[in-house]
């Protein structure tokens, strides 16, 4: 009975999902890029990580810590010194963060799925204060290290970390935020794409992220009813 239910851990959806999306990240890898190889593996695994951690899986932000350090590094060979810095210093160590706290608050005990987490009011607003303070400083941080694309890249910090602070704290809304993210990081590997069309699997990519981040936001809704209703169940 147990090898059955992992068997079906992924609906089809959720399994079609997946293997469309790696369909298409190395498609458009053999049509644009075929050498960027390390490229290749960062998109794989970061596509991997978001079914994971759509269900609410721990093991999607283990894979996470693995990819935003790998994808530091692509950022850094092409001068964009803001996702660097954003995700090997702020996205890789919040992972970790966000790794713990997914492990520590399993839902009835089941290590697979992270209790999803109501933030309140003061919450919220302490969030837009901080969100606002680090936006400001990596401003100021990018522009002394003449950064490409400042203000997409300043944009990059704001949402990367909004998405890795709700990500932590267990809120489906971490996935609108990763959404938005998606959609700064399209604008910004558009505009590489224009004068290198390698980078055009890089964009392929993160539209594909983006579709996952709004099926992560949309299955983690579902999760917070069904455990609200089984909490109303128990009580």
């Amino acid at each position: 009975m147990e090898k059955v239910k992992k068997a079906h851990y992924f609906t089809a959806a959720e399994l079609a999902l997946w293997m469309g999306s790696l369909a298409l990240i190395v498609a458009a890898f053999c049509i644009w890029d075929r050498v960027n190889f390390l490229t290749l593996a960062a998109s794989l695994l970061g596509v991997t990580s978001l079914i994971f951690c759509a269900k609410g899986n721990p093991a999607g932000q283990a894979l996470i810590i693995v990819f935003a350090v790998l994808y530091g590094i692509i950022s850094w060979k092409v001068a964009y010194y803001g996702e660097m810095i954003t995700y090997v210093g702020m996205s890789a160590p919040m992972a970790v963060w966000a790794l713990v706290a997914w492990l520590r608050h399993p839902y009835r005990g089941k290590k697979s799925e992270v209790r999803v987490n109501e933030l309140r009011g003061r919450e919220w607003a302490l969030l837009v204060l901080i969100t606002a303070a680090v936006t400001a400083a990596f401003y100021f941080i990018l522009r002394a290290l003449n950064t490409a694309n400042l203000i997409p890249s300043t944009v990059l910090v704001t949402t990367s970390f909004l998405a890795v602070y709700l990500t932590a704290r267990r809120s489906p809304f971490y996935a609108l935020a990763y959404a938005a993210n998606d959609g700064v990081l399209i604008v910004l590997w558009s505009l590489m794409a224009a004068e290198d069309i390698t980078c055009l699997s890089v964009v392929i990519c993160f539209c594909v992220f983006f579709v996952n981040d709004l099926y992560g936001f949309f299955n983690w809704s579902r999760m917070r009813r069904r455990q609200r209703a089984g909490d109303g169940e128990n009580s």
